[in-house]
């Protein structure tokens, strides 16, 4: 694993593991119609890094349980989130291509927070189910983090542009469904 990827996945788990957080930080929920600009990037650069940037998501959920007619019920809220100051770019390495390519990062997010919805209303849930939701929600985010290495490594980080064309038709089209 190359180092711009090791440090993309790095600061893709920050993000996620800090869902603790969440309520402290500044974060974006995903919109149909919100489109980044740089602006939006307020985190500091690491200085090691050989990225040209870097969009912070992430999926979170919150649920709660009740009983109705002696039947388990689940009522679930799951939601993705950009992180704006633990995301960051270097304006000398970054162009209009770059920023679509960290839109699509975050639609990505999206497109797997709908896959964990998708599911939790698809399951039969037990007395478990604070640990079937996390077990799914892990399964999910594991999925997520490999599409996104996916789509790093095939756009080669936005360099690849007949490729990230295509990526973006496709992600543009699954989540207009």
């Amino acid at each position: 694993m190359g180092l711009i990827k090791k440090a993309h996945l790095i600061l893709f788990l920050f993000a996620l593991l800090t869902i603790s957080n969440v309520q402290s930080q500044e974060v974006v929920s995903w919109e149909p119609n919100f489109r980044f600009t740089w602006s939006d990037f307020k985190g500091a650069a690491p200085i090691t890094s050989r990225a040209a940037a870097t969009t912070a998501s992430g999926i979170t959920y919150r649920f709660s349980t009740f009983y109705e007619n002696n039947e388990l019920q689940v009522d679930y809220k799951v939601f993705a989130y950009f992180y704006p100051t633990k995301s960051w770019y270097k304006p000398k390495l970054c162009n209009d291509d770059t920023l679509l390519h960290e839109q699509l990062h975050f639609d990505i997010t999206e497109l797997y927070a709908r896959k964990l919805r998708k599911q939790l209303a698809g399951t039969k849930f037990t007395k478990n189910v604070k640990e079937e939701i996390r077990n799914i929600y892990k399964a999910t985010i594991r999925q997520l983090n490999d599409f996104q290495n996916k789509y790093d490594s095939e756009t080669n980080y936005s360099r690849n542009l007949p490729v990230q064309e295509r990526w973006v038709k496709e992600i543009e089209h699954v989540l207009k469904q």
